[in-house]
């Protein structure tokens, strides 16, 4: 009785919602942080964003981290509507799902579109490719190589936790280094005066693990579970069978 007892006493675990908003708020959070950080160069391409102009807005760095972060609240509308569809049809996990579709879209598109920017001699220079591993990794410096890091983190953080289908490590450096080896030929094939090198998939790959290791507490058993899949609904017993189990 006294096991029991203390049992019941014990507080209850937080909702699944309290950690989704908890998990909401301190990305909004690092994002504002980052934004501070980076407000001078970010307002150099302000006036060309808020003209609309393609040259100074979308083809510069600046620009695509200033858009991105302008268009966060438009992305955390669309997961909540979809969250609000999915709950409305009985489907589990319905933020958790939502956010990952979200974030996969929103945190990896604009860093994918900084490595598709052509350089200065973009259609003239021939293309060039470098094989040789760990030789680049001097020559990228450490801001080269946290952007690196970056390029396919948000993919590696939400991708376990909207697909079983790659909810392990394995998977992930996989995912990462295929979605890297796109990236490199597409470069190299249209000639953006980039190169296309073997340490970028390394980087871009590595990247994605850590973000799947920052996330493996909302997606670590998922692989192998015999249970339903999360994102299916719920079944809903019919009065026969509920007859039956009393």
């Amino acid at each position: 009785m006294n096991h029991h007892a203390s049992l019941s006493a014990s507080p209850p675990p937080p909702p699944r919602r309290t950690r989704a908003i908890v998990l909401l708020v301190l990305s909004v959070l690092a994002l504002t942080g980052v934004a501070y950080v980076l407000r001078r160069p970010l307002m150099m391409s302000a006036p060309m964003c808020a003209a609309g102009r393609w040259h100074g807005c979308y083809d510069t760095f600046n620009g695509v981290v200033l858009m991105t972060l302008a268009t966060l609240p438009v992305a955390l509308l669309v997961a909540w509507v979809l969250a609000r569809r999915r709950r409305g049809a009985g489907l589990a996990s319905a933020w958790r799902l939502s956010l990952a579709e979200v974030g996969m879209v929103h945190g990896t598109v604009p860093f994918v579109w900084m490595t598709m920017m052509p350089g200065g001699g973009a259609g003239v220079v021939p293309a060039r490719v470098s094989l040789v591993p760990l030789r680049d990794l001097v020559t990228m410096g450490p801001l080269g190589i946290v952007g690196n890091l970056l390029v396919l983190a948000a993919l590696g953080f939400f991708a376990p936790m909207r697909f079983m289908a790659v909810a392990s490590l394995p998977r992930i450096l996989a995912l990462g280094a295929g979605c890297s080896i796109l990236i490199e030929t597409a470069q190299y094939v249209l000639r953006l005066d980039r190169v296309s090198s073997v340490d970028d998939v390394l980087v871009n790959a590595t990247g994605a693990v850590l973000a799947a290791l920052a996330s493996r507490r909302w997606w670590r058993g998922r692989r192998g579970t015999t249970g339903a899949p999360s994102d299916l609904p719920r079944p809903t017993p019919t009065p026969a069978a509920a007859g039956r189990a009393a």
